[in-house]
């Protein structure tokens, strides 16, 4: 037997049993004689001690990090003072018996103990090791309860897991397939799915009525940020539903799966608050907004629709919209912090950025000297800004507008 039990489990309620434990060495300390080892598996960490007098510890001593190593002793409380209330196992430590080097180490090409920056080539070229990594662990534990949970909430709601076909033909979708050639069919090939949707809606004609899937997708494009050559998504069907019932389980299963996953974690609002393409545009410049934060977007055309200001007159003679937000408490910026956000803003395709400072001495900034008092105090009132805050004007057509004070958002 490798081993009685994970090493993250020990706790005071073990103290003088004899344990066998397997794991790798995440870290090691010789302190005159009487070495240290912290050893670590899937389940967390423990410190091992190794006396010099106890010949079975020997290899304790050689014992380098990541070795691989099967330790058996006994479980003690760790002396006073010497507890480690960081980890679940700070109260305890095992005193070692005998040691067997399982598996040594070469020399690592980067540090597995340690959450440091490491370039993505070596990281995926040794991903082994860097799954061995701390939080790596983290993420395979959670993405393992996400599931988890999905596939036990969905079963209570009445859906069907059903796996659908990898193996399948080529429909318009929004990137290229991947294609894998026929060998029992010569000349053709079978296109990897880029999402079952196709097949979902068979299965609703089938009358499972209510299908899921945690499916795998294939999507041949350009690697960006937002983009992976295969993924994994939760993929549903209902029938014999409007768009609320469906917008409803899905909301339903994300508020039940946050304090279970991820307790720490709390919900901005519930219900969800819910925002039309066109609302989200208008409000935040995007369809995708985070609104964790305020400082939304401004149309503020209709004040300055009879303004003396030539480039927000130009503008809306031509189309386009003045639009704006409130920065809080930077009417202070300096004169290089607002060219680097104007700089920032011609980066997004505008032609310009103006600015309104409302400071204690008074109104400051770019456009100052173009906007009356009374446009200022209808600013006030439309966007809420006060003394201390900061007034960004992107005066364009919407889509730029739009583009522009989203990305200085």
């Amino acid at each position: 037997m490798y081993r009685t039990m994970y090493c993250g489990e020990l706790r005071p309620s073990h103290i003088g049993q004899k344990v066998t434990l397997a794991g790798w060495v995440h870290r090691q300390r010789d302190h005159g004689g009487v070495t240290f080892i912290d050893l670590r598996d899937r389940s967390g960490v423990v410190q091992i001690v190794g006396n010099p007098e106890v010949p079975g510890a020997a290899m304790i001593r050689e014992a380098r990090v990541e070795w691989v190593l099967q330790v058996t002793g006994v479980v003690r409380r760790r002396p006073e003072g010497a507890e480690n209330p960081n980890l679940p196992t700070g109260e305890v430590e095992v005193e070692v018996l005998e040691c067997e080097a399982l598996n040594p180490a070469k020399p690592l090409p980067f540090v597995v103990n340690k959450d440091e920056d490491v370039d993505e080539n070596v990281r995926l070229k040794y991903r082994y090791l860097d799954l061995r990594r701390e939080r790596m662990q983290r993420n395979l534990l959670l993405r393992h309860r996400v599931v988890k949970f999905i596939r036990d909430y969905l079963d209570q709601q009445g859906f069907i897991e059903v796996e659908t076909p990898i193996l399948f033909k080529t429909t318009p979708e929004g990137a290229r397939d991947y294609l894998v050639p026929s060998r029992v069919h010569p000349g053709c090939f079978y296109a990897l799915p880029q999402s079952p949707q196709q097949l979902k809606q068979l299965l609703m004609v089938a009358g499972v009525d209510r299908y899921f899937q945690i499916a795998r997708c294939f999507r041949d494009e350009d690697l960006r940020g937002d983009r992976q050559p295969e993924f994994t998504q939760l993929d549903l069907e209902m029938s014999f539903v409007h768009r609320d019932d469906v917008l409803n389980m899905v909301e339903g299963l994300f508020t039940a799966m946050l304090p279970v996953v991820a307790p720490h974690k709390k919900l901005l609002a519930s219900p969800w608050p819910k925002l039309s393409y066109t609302e989200a545009l208008e409000r935040f410049g995007t369809d995708k907004p985070d609104l964790r934060f305020g400082m939304e977007l401004y149309n503020v055309s209709d004040i300055f629709a009879s303004s003396g200001f030539m480039v927000f007159q130009n503008t809306l003679k031509a189309g386009g919209v003045i639009k704006c937000i409130v920065v809080p408490g930077c009417a202070e910026y300096t004169r290089k912090e607002v060219d680097d956000l104007t700089s920032f803003a011609k980066e997004q395709g505008a032609k310009g950025l103006a600015t309104l400072a409302l400071t204690a001495e008074g109104v400051k900034g770019t456009a100052q000297k173009f906007i009356t008092p009374k446009e200022t105090a209808a600013l006030r009132e439309r966007t809420g800004a006060g003394e201390g805050d900061l007034i960004l004007f992107v005066a364009d057509q919407k889509p730029v507008a739009n583009k522009t004070l989203s990305a200085l958002r």
